[in-house]
C-alpha cells in the first residue's frame, strides 16, 4: 500500500483548537443529520475533549434527538467515578442537550471488562459509526489500545476487554477494526508533551509503516483528520 497523505488541521494554541474542533463537530452533526437523519458518534475521554463538549452544548441547529452516543473506550469503574469517561461527557455535554436516554449507549465498566465488552458490542451492533473522536497518549496509544498489547491486533471483534499500564488497569475499548470502519475519525492532540510522539506517529503513517496504535488508525473508506495545536505539531512539517 502506498504511503498515505496526512490530513492535518493546525491551530495556534489549545483554545483555538477547541473552537475549531467544536465548529467542525457541530457542522458534521448538522450535515449528516440533514442527509441521513441520524448520527452515530463515539466520544473520546480525557482532558482535551471536555472544553469542546462544553462549547458544543451551546451550538444551535443540532437535532439531538437524531444523535446516538457511544464511547471509544471506558475504564472499568462506575458511572459516577471521577475517572469515568461517561461521567465527564455527561457533565460537560449530555445532561445539557436533548439526546434521548435510550440513545446514550454507555459502556457499563462496573460489570468488569469481559462482561462490559460483550454488552457494549451488542449495543454497538454492526452498523458503522459516523464519527469516532480520539486522543493520543504520550506512548502512542489511542482509545484503550496500548503499544505491545494483543488487543491492538484484534481483527474480528468490534469491542475488546483491554489492559492499561496505568490504573485503572481494566478497560473496554473499540477495536481498530471498528474504528477503521467508521465514516470519519478525528484525533484531537494538544501540548508540547505530545510533540515527539506525534512526530513519530506521523512519520509511521507517512512511511506506511505503522507500529504505534495511533498510527494504525487508517479508515478504509472514511476520512482521517488530525486536529493539533502548534505545540504538539512543532516537530512536524507544514500542514498537509
Amino acid at each position: 500500500m502506498a504511503a498515505r497523505m496526512l490530513s492535518v488541521r493546525r491551530f495556534n494554541d489549545a483554545a483555538a483548537l477547541v473552537q475549531g474542533a467544536c465548529e467542525a463537530l457541530a457542522g458534521a452533526l448538522r450535515a449528516a443529520i440533514a442527509a441521513r437523519g441520524v448520527f452515530r458518534l463515539a466520544l473520546a475521554g480525557g482532558s482535551t475533549p471536555r472544553p469542546v463538549y462544553e462549547q458544543l452544548r451551546l451550538q444551535t441547529g443540532i437535532d439531538w434527538n437524531a444523535v446516538h452516543i457511544y464511547w471509544g473506550d471506558e475504564r472499568c469503574v462506575g458511572p459516577n467515578d471521577p475517572s469515568s469517561n461517561y461521567r465527564m461527557a455527561h457533565e460537560a455535554l449530555l445532561k445539557h442537550v436533548a439526546v434521548p436516554t435510550t440513545q446514550i449507549h454507555r459502556i457499563e465498566g462496573e460489570k468488569g471488562a469481559a462482561e462490559a465488552a460483550a454488552a457494549y458490542a451488542r449495543a454497538l451492533g454492526q452498523q458503522p459509526l459516523d464519527l469516532v473522536l480520539l486522543g493520543m497518549g504520550g506512548d502512542g496509544h489511542t482509545a484503550s489500545l496500548f503499544p505491545g498489547r494483543p488487543e491492538v491486533d484484534e481483527q474480528h471483534a468490534t469491542v475488546v476487554a483491554a489492559q492499561a499500564p496505568v490504573a485503572p488497569h481494566e478497560r473496554v475499548s473499540l477495536t481498530l477494526a471498528t474504528i477503521n470502519a467508521a465514516r470519519a475519525v478525528w484525533f484531537w492532540v494538544v501540548g508540547a508533551g505530545k510533540a515527539e510522539r506525534l512526530a513519530e506517529v506521523f512519520a509511521q503513517i507517512e512511511g506506511d509503516a505503522p507500529l504505534l496504535p495511533a498510527a494504525k488508525v487508517r479508515p478504509g473508506r472514511g476520512e482521517l483528520v488530525w486536529f493539533v495545536d502548534e505545540a504538539a505539531a512543532q516537530r512536524h512539517g507544514p500542514q498537509a
